[in-house]
């Protein structure tokens, strides 16, 4: 008898052990529409970057060596928008439907009003040009965070003594440097509530969090993933989404979710479309799409 309840008592306890995975892996990894699979839309450029979608879902991606922006529509249609883009790299809309651009080449943030007109929002820090402005995010009260680190400049070149992130006001002229420890910041994200920010290390393959104060500035840094990435995004659900040789969704807790694999090297991710359910990946020489399960944050 009692072999009989330890033999049945070994097969309950293996039940429940693949039943607690399938419900785990159903819960935590249905982020990706079922039987959805990676699309190509366009290809033939030279290295696509940073996306984002405007309010319609429209997404614009840069093309860097080519020097351009272009749009691909929510009818599947690709637009070219820019010439003489500055090297823009990372892309964000504000809530006025203007284009924010990290323009790398001309080492400065510019703002695209909806008709085509370019003002420059910051261009030095303390009087010295930055490196090269990579990515941006923009916090709900209109503030914006970015990275600049010095991809393709010779030592020569740099006024800075470091690869900072920096925080602009709403409004304001001077850049406020909430983060020089760090080897080459790449791509960052923030939470819709404006209180969490993620920023990723791509030179020490980390990515980090970071409470956002009421000042704009950043405090109790923490390591989020032993994972460095190039651009990066986030669902509503609270996933980060970051780029590798694949793209990698991680919980809020860090654990790795799901991977997907691309044709191409991926660089960077957004969620557009009408129904924001759409991840768009820049991927090299091209713009893929998958559908997904999930929508991605305002």
């Amino acid at each position: 008898m009692n072999k009989y309840f330890a033999v049945n008592k070994t097969i309950w306890a293996l039940f429940l052990s693949f039943a607690g995975s399938f419900l785990f892996r159903c819960g935590r990894d249905a982020v990706i529409l079922h039987d959805s699979e990676v699309k190509k839309l366009a290809d033939g450029f030279q290295f696509t970057e940073g996306p984002a979608a405007d309010k319609n879902g429209n997404v614009f991606f840069t093309d860097i060596p080519k020097n351009r922006i272009h749009k691909w529509t929510t009818s599947e249609k690709l637009i070219l928008v820019r010439e003489n883009s500055g090297g823009a790299n990372g892309l964000f809309f504000d809530r006025e439907g203007n284009l924010l651009a990290c323009e790398g080449e001309n080492r400065q943030l510019t703002s695209m009003t909806p008709e085509g007109r370019i003002s420059v929002l910051v261009n030095h820090f303390q009087s010295k040009h930055f490196n090269r402005p990579n990515d941006l995010w923009i916090h709900p009260n209109g503030g914006i965070y970015f990275t600049d680190p010095a991809y393709g400049k010779q030592p020569e070149e740099l006024e800075l003594d470091w690869e900072g992130v920096y925080y602009l006001p709403k409004g304001g002229s001077e850049a406020i440097l909430v983060d020089r420890d760090m080897r080459r910041p790449n791509g960052l994200i923030g939470t819709p509530n404006g209180k969490t920010l993620y920023v990723t290390d791509h030179g020490a393959d980390s990515t980090w969090v970071y409470r956002i104060g009421e000042d704009g500035r950043l405090a109790d840094k923490s390591l989020f993933v032993a994972r460095g990435s190039d651009g990066m995004t986030m669902d509503e659900r609270g996933n980060v989404y970051l780029t590798t040789d694949v793209v990698e969704i991680y919980a809020p807790d860090g654990s790795l979710i799901v991977k997907i694999e691309i044709p191409e090297r991926p660089a960077n991710v957004c969620f557009g479309g009408r129904d924001r359910q759409t991840l768009f990946i820049t991927a090299r020489t091209s713009l893929y799409s998958v559908r997904m399960q999930v929508k991605g944050v305002q």
